[in-house]
């Protein structure tokens, strides 16, 4: 028995979700009609609530209600401190760590020419234009240890160099191929005060 037109495009939907393939979706958009409508009329208003509402910050390029996130408005961090991130997920390990004060970029991806991923479509014109305000000293190069996260940190360094700013890289306590959001806060910490210059 074929499902309904309806039904179809919600299971379609359903499978924009990273890790989610055609039988998850299916169980999950079951779900939601049998069990909870409730629950699915909530993620529908929450889903359009926050398309409308969240844009990127102007200073970090994080995530935000505001024109300027919490952080990027806090007096309390330190802003010669500029780390450098790939996804905000990122940006919330290296939070919990507890372990650095200063302020945030989000480059909201990594370089990848096989997948047509190039400079722009990373923001480095933002982080380019945030860096030359004369604010920040130091550049905390935190992306991935991915093929693809040491490419777009040496990419960054080598724009960098040119500037009098200082740049450092994040130790590799981390496991090679790994990502920031899947490892331990006490192994992150340490890599972010071991930081090496580039």
């Amino acid at each position: 028995m074929k499902n309904s037109a309806s039904l179809e495009d919600l299971i379609e939907a359903l499978r924009c979700l990273p890790g989610v393939g055609p039988r998850s979706a299916q169980r999950m958009a079951y779900h939601l009609l049998q069990h909870d409508h409730e629950g699915a009329r909530q993620l529908a208003n929450t889903l359009d609530k926050v398309l409308t509402g969240i844009k990127h910050c102007e200073k970090c390029n994080s995530f935000t209600e505001l024109l300027v996130c919490n952080l990027c408005s806090s007096t309390k961090r330190n802003a010669d401190l500029l780390c450098i991130v790939e996804m905000p997920a990122d940006l919330l390990m290296i939070e919990q760590t507890q372990s650095y004060n200063g302020m945030y970029f989000v480059l909201m991806g990594k370089l990848s020419p096989l997948d047509g991923i190039g400079p722009k479509d990373i923001h480095l014109d933002r982080l380019l234009k945030r860096v030359q305000d004369n604010t920040v000293k130091e550049v905390v190069l935190a992306t991935n240890f991915t093929v693809e996260g040491e490419v777009t940190a040496h990419y960054i360094s080598e724009l960098l160099n040119s500037m009098e700013i200082k740049v450092s890289r994040i130790a590799r306590g981390l496991p090679t191929g790994g990502e920031l959001e899947h490892v331990d806060s006490g192994t992150l910490a340490q890599a972010v005060m071991e930081r090496r210059e580039v």
